[in-house]
């Protein structure tokens, strides 16, 4: 099938000029895959939505999969690399931003990088990847930023079946769950999709086949996709992630993965070269070199090889949010108190257990006793961040006001410390 590209563009961007960067984009194009590269920038580690077949785990650097990185760049260290890289990579010509979180779900830092490398780079391709659930709120700026690749993951169109996929759904501060969330999700997902086509963005739609949940379910996916303006579908095999929910099942094969190809090829055009990658990848699909450049440094006053291994002496105070003690399994409303810790990122002292009212007392509670949360607040007001297996949007942008960071995990304490640690020095060297 030929590349036909949407007509609609904006006066910056000429069907000509779309075209070329289409067929340079080893993602959207078949050919370009192996003249090509590109380099994915992990900005975006929030996520507001949880799939049960993701665990987004960091510092995995053997890993090669959707949601894993080594590190979380700040959009001025996120300029920096990207330099430093095309410096060594020539054929570089897409940066793209798919996570590890959700791209939308971090807009303001994940613009902010945009926008930053556009302005040493101008000729550089931009794309990126989310799950839909901000397009609406999001996709205008999307289109003003200059963006024209785009791509969405919709994996199915009946929320009874996106309740066995997505166990939470976070939308403006509120959690949705079962067929509510899937319902939600999805109708963005697809009023995005239809806004980006009707204004000359291509829109890749990633699906993830799971068997005998989705499977049947797909070219029906693809059709709807289709009639909304989307340019192509990628339909992927399950990984199967280690602590996910969906950690034992089978991976689908290639050959069922490949049929299913066949068959939907009928409708929209396959990408068929897709790998997979990391939310930090870098080079040809086939070549990733991320390994190669995690302790790159560009020589300057302040490098990134420089950030990295600067591990402040200074002591950070850590609220942390858990059920027995182990591990990082509590979201931040429901917690009734706090292990205090403090730590240099390499040893850490629990110091005190801090009793607290919960923060979201549920849905028709959760909007309501303003003056009972900042008093929430007020108990860890000494503290530099919060490490919790997942906070709402609301209540992130509170912690934010008050001066305290919030960082997401769902591993060990001790892992998830040090993982703050390294984040909040690494903030505090830019």
């Amino acid at each position: 099938m030929s590349c036909k590209c949407p007509s609609q563009t904006d006066s910056t961007t000429s069907n000509a000029d779309l075209l070329q960067k289409t067929e340079q984009h080893p993602c959207y194009s078949a050919g370009a895959h192996q003249k090509y590269a590109r380099m994915h920038l992990p900005v975006a580690p929030a996520c507001n939505i949880s799939c049960n077949y993701c665990n987004r785990k960091f510092d995995c650097v053997n890993e090669s999969r959707p949601g894993v990185t080594s590190e979380i760049l700040s959009p001025d260290m996120a300029k920096e690399k990207f330099l430093f890289v095309k410096e060594k990579i020539e054929n570089l010509t897409v940066v793209g931003i798919a996570g590890p979180g959700d791209a939308l779900a971090n807009w303001p830092e994940v613009r902010r990088s945009i926008e930053l490398i556009k302005e040493a780079s101008p000729e550089t391709t931009f794309c990126l990847s989310t799950n839909g659930l901000m397009l609406p709120e999001y996709a205008a700026e999307l289109v003003a930023l200059g963006i024209r690749h785009v791509t969405v993951t919709v994996n199915c169109l009946d929320p009874q079946i996106g309740a066995r996929i997505y166990k939470v759904v976070t939308f403006k501060g509120e959690s949705y769950r079962g067929e509510t969330g899937a319902e939600l999700l999805i109708k963005n997902q697809l009023a995005g999709i239809e806004y980006l086509a009707k204004r000359g963005v291509l829109v890749k739609v990633n699906i993830v086949m799971i068997k005998e949940i989705n499977d049947s379910h797909i070219p029906l996916v693809v059709k709807r996709v289709k009639e909304l303006g989307a340019f192509i579908t990628n339909i992927m095999p399950l990984i199967p992630a280690p602590g996910s929910v969906f950690e034992k099942y089978p991976q689908t094969s290639m050959k069922e993965i490949n049929e299913m190809r066949n068959l939907c090829q009928l409708d929209i055009q396959q990408m068929r070269h897709c790998q997979q990658c990391r939310a930090d990848a870098i080079g040809l699909l086939k070549e990733d070199r991320s390994q190669e450049f995690r302790s790159c440094s560009s020589n300057k006053q302040t490098g990134i090889g420089e950030m990295k291994k600067t591990i402040a002496s200074k002591k950070y105070k850590i609220a942390v949010t858990s059920k027995y003690g182990k591990l990082v399994d509590l979201h931040f409303g429901h917690a009734a108190e706090f292990m205090i810790y403090e730590g240099d990122g390499h040893v850490f002292q629990l110091l005190e257990m801090r009793k607290s009212a919960k923060y979201c007392l549920g849905m028709e509670d959760c909007d309501e006793e303003v003056s009972r949360r900042k008093a929430i607040i007020a108990t860890i007001a000494d503290c530099d961040a919060v490490l919790t297996m997942r906070i709402g949007y609301n209540a992130q942008k509170m912690l934010k006001e008050h001066g305290i960071d919030s960082i997401e995990s769902c591993y060990t304490i001790e892992n998830g410390l040090a993982q703050c640690v390294k984040q909040l020095s690494l903030q505090e060297a830019i």
